[in-house]
């Protein structure tokens, strides 16, 4: 059974036109808790897809100001996690947990 912090570390999976041409070479992306190490995300993922990890890489992207309307409104800052798995084994993030 998977504990419950796991589901609070992975947000949702980044589904992009470059997150798309990284699962050609075993990686996928995902938004996670700002306050997630790579340890967490590594963990989380294993648990959560039952697949093995190689490495963890992440990048902090600070919110964007953007209007609309005339109004200026402010993005959230968002952590992403770009995994790259073991030869051998994938995650279709389509399909959902």
């Amino acid at each position: 059974m998977t504990s419950l912090k796991h589901y609070d570390t992975i947000v949702s999976p980044v589904i992009t036109e470059k997150s798309t041409l990284a699962s050609e070479h075993n990686q996928v992306v995902f938004k996670v808790a700002i306050g997630a190490t790579k340890p967490e995300i590594r963990d989380a993922v294993e648990a959560l897809f039952k697949v093995k990890v190689e490495s963890v890489n992440t990048l902090l992207r600070k919110g964007k100001t953007k209007r609309f309307r005339g109004i200026k409104g402010r993005q959230k800052d968002f952590k992403k996690a770009i995994v790259t798995l073991k030869e051998g084994h994938s995650i279709d993030v389509t399909t959902g947990l």
